[in-house]
């Protein structure tokens, strides 16, 4: 179908140079249409972009749910191995690449429409990871602190992909490593 095309291509095109930098022309010129072609499925750009994020965010809600609803890894290595496989996407997967900027760089007419998008997500999250802690019996927090652990491992997943973004691969694993050794021994010690 045309219209998955469209989008496969625009997924590119916005990941690796955001919503300003793509234009449409480029994005015709990947599926092999021409430009005006791509308003008989899409009404604009804006349209266009909408459409990619909502399909980037439930494949990245569906990988973070069927990560954690993997039973073969302890709590532990599942929140550090979430961690790693964000770091992991983010170099590989498109998708990934074009959630995280659009969450951090939402196009400014879009920015209200957009970060409704990630406020729900990170409220999904958050809920996601209190489950999780609370499954968590081994650790012997009450529920405030699990609330408080829960938000803390958003600021560190928060924190890992703000160096993602600015610094670098090198630097986010830096980053992680680090951030990592304080969470784990306040948890886990």
């Amino acid at each position: 179908m045309t219209a998955d095309k469209i989008k496969a291509a625009a997924l590119a095109h916005f990941a690796n140079h955001g919503y300003s930098g793509a234009s449409l022309s480029g994005i015709a010129s990947d599926v092999g249409i021409k430009t005006p072609s791509i308003y008989a499925h899409f009404k604009n750009k804006d349209e266009l972009f909408l459409a990619v994020t909502e399909e980037a965010i439930a494949h990245e809600w569906e990988k973070a749910t069927a990560y954690f609803n993997d039973s073969s890894l302890s709590f532990k290595e599942k929140l550090y191995g979430f961690l790693q496989l964000q770091m992991e996407n983010y170099e590989q997967d498109e998708r990934a690449k074009f959630w995280l900027r659009t969450s951090f760089f939402p196009p400014e007419h879009l920015e209200e429409q957009l970060m409704d998008h990630v406020y729900s997500y990170l409220d999904k999250m958050e809920s996601l990871l209190l489950q999780e802690f609370k499954e968590a019996k081994e650790l012997g927090l009450q529920d405030l602190n699990i609330k408080q652990a829960a938000k803390a491992y958003i600021a560190l997943l928060d924190g890992v992909f703000v160096e993602m973004l600015y610094g670098g691969e090198g630097s986010a694993e830096e980053r992680l490593e680090a951030s990592w050794y304080m969470y784990e021994r306040a948890l886990f010690s």
